[in-house]
């Protein structure tokens, strides 16, 4: 095996191998349980770097082993596969350096970041997976690892969530096995190519090409929470914010929004997809579930349920965006996989970092926090401004491009839809920023700790203020080279334009 063949299973070892002994581990065993923790984000970030750039200079990066008779296990970087590498990977590393901190006194901390790691290791096997077979083998241990990290503390609050998520995302996995295995019966082939590999099956099977396209983007709207698909995401808050962090941001709900782009471009073709009619009902749906997320959001007095709907609203930018099928608009939603889990992985943050230091939970509970805690309320704002698409925000750029692209594709409806979710982003996120910067503190904090001169722990600072600024900065620098905006624009040039 040459080294090109090599990395991608390297990738998955840097997750899987730490995890693996993670298990192993005493609870007393902090040193070692952090140092296999930082030691693998690590090296999984230096390879990911490196094949990132290795894909800019056309390296090809493919290992292939057999799996079943005429489907082969296929793991291959392209430049789609590492965009969402490499977000996981940046926001992996800050998410683990907040979990270290915010779960330093609890018990089962091994169980807790040997699954963490799994959960990796299965997100980064869903990026380079290089065919449907292999995506729904990652996409399913996806599920497994998460489960025990959304029912973390035991309580009957949490084992009914997790009972509510296993319930809903295995039924979504069946759905997607059904519609893959109807697919390889009618195509012989499950490998993701450029503008897909269906078109020739349109003329014989249409009817059963639109009923595949229903089935796996079924399965797939589970995890990225589409309407009416959503239910498992407000009850899967329970978990620590780590937990909740990585649900929004990094790997669940991401998971399955680029697997809708995948079904889109590389299954089906977006000229196929197109011409059998299924983009329009699906940017329908995305359309609804913004404007549906983006409402329910208003009414939630719990922060993190505030900010979970927000999910609900925000990850289906990218789905519309896709769906539009159109260039401009494909910039901006898949651009928006980064920005939204820049943005949504800070807010997240934020929200451990009130509950954890001043026992925060609830909106009316923020009065005069900023005060308190200056450096998270400024991440906070600075996220919440990103949510609205205010500029220079890098959520502005999402929203400038998938307004123009709505345009430009002769749909002006898609103008309104962004116009009209900005403002309700506004309504829920602006009460808050008001409450926390210009209303007085009360006498005091639902449970307050002291960290010092110290606002909050370090180690949950540290990666709030640090997602916070790369959030600002993407959009500062949005027309630099490898920007996501840059990248995004890459990946439609070279593999996905119509």
């Amino acid at each position: 095996m040459t080294l090109n063949t090599t990395l991608p299973l390297l990738v998955l070892a840097s997750s899987l191998l730490p995890g693996l002994i993670i298990f192993g581990l005493s609870e007393g065993s902090k040193l070692a349980r952090t140092l296999l923790n930082l030691t693998g984000v690590g090296l999984k970030l230096a390879l990911v770097a490196f094949m990132v750039w290795g894909v800019e200079q056309g390296q090809h990066y493919e290992v292939r082993l057999p799996l079943l008779p005429g489907l082969d296990f296929v793991l291959r970087a392209d430049a789609l596969s590492m965009f969402f590498a490499l977000l996981s990977s940046v926001l992996w590393l800050a998410t683990t350096i907040y979990a270290i901190g915010y779960l330093e006194d609890s018990p089962n901390r091994s169980r807790f970041f040997g699954f963490f790691s799994l959960c990796m290791t299965a997100t980064l096997g869903v990026a380079l997976s290089g065919n449907l077979i292999t995506f729904l083998l990652f996409y399913e241990l996806l599920t497994l690892a998460t489960y025990p990290l959304v029912v973390h503390r035991g309580t009957q609050t949490s084992l009914r969530a997790g009972r509510i998520y296993l319930a809903y995302t295995i039924t979504g996995g069946v759905v997607l096995l059904t519609g893959i295995a109807w697919l390889h019966a009618l195509a012989g082939g499950l490998e993701f190519a450029a503008q897909g590999f269906v078109a020739g099956l349109v003329d014989d099977h249409q009817p059963a090409l639109v009923a595949i396209f229903a089935l796996l983007i079924a399965g797939l709207a589970v995890k990225s929470a589409l309407v009416p698909f959503h239910g498992w995401l407000p009850q899967a808050m329970v978990a620590p914010a780590p937990v909740s962090a990585l649900l929004h941001a990094v790997a669940v709900v991401k998971a399955g929004a680029f697997g809708i782009v995948r079904v889109i471009y590389d299954v089906y073709g977006i000229e196929t997809a197109v011409q059998i009619g299924v983009t329009g009902p699906l940017a329908a749906l995305a359309a609804l579930t913004i404007m549906y997320g983006s409402v329910q959001a208003l009414f939630q007095t719990d922060i993190k349920r505030r900010l979970a709907f927000s999910t609900v609203s925000q990850v289906s930018y990218i789905t519309l965006g896709v769906a539009i099928a159109g260039p401009i608009a494909t910039i901006g939603g898949i651009a928006h996989l980064v920005h939204q889990g820049l943005m949504k992985v800070t807010l997240f943050f934020c929200a451990g970092n009130l509950a954890e230091t001043l026992g925060i939970k609830e909106v009316h509970e923020m009065r005069g926090v900023g005060r308190r805690m200056p450096w998270t309320m400024m991440a906070f704002t600075l996220g919440a401004f990103g949510m609205i698409g205010a500029p220079p925000m890098a959520g502005f750029f999402s929203k400038w491009f998938l307004a123009s692209g709505g345009l430009a594709a002769d749909q002006p409806w898609v103008l309104a839809v962004i116009i009209v979710s900005s403002l309700l982003n506004a309504a829920y996120f602006l009460p808050l920023l008001w409450t926390a910067w210009f209303e007085d503190p009360p006498d005091r904090w639902p449970a307050e700790r002291s960290f010092g001169r110290l606002e909050t722990a370090p180690t949950l600072l540290v990666p709030t203020v640090f997602t916070a600024f790369i959030a600002l900065a993407v959009g500062l620098f949005a027309s630099m080279p490898f920007s996501p905006l840059r990248w995004a624009g890459l990946i439609v040039s070279l593999e996905y334009q119509p």
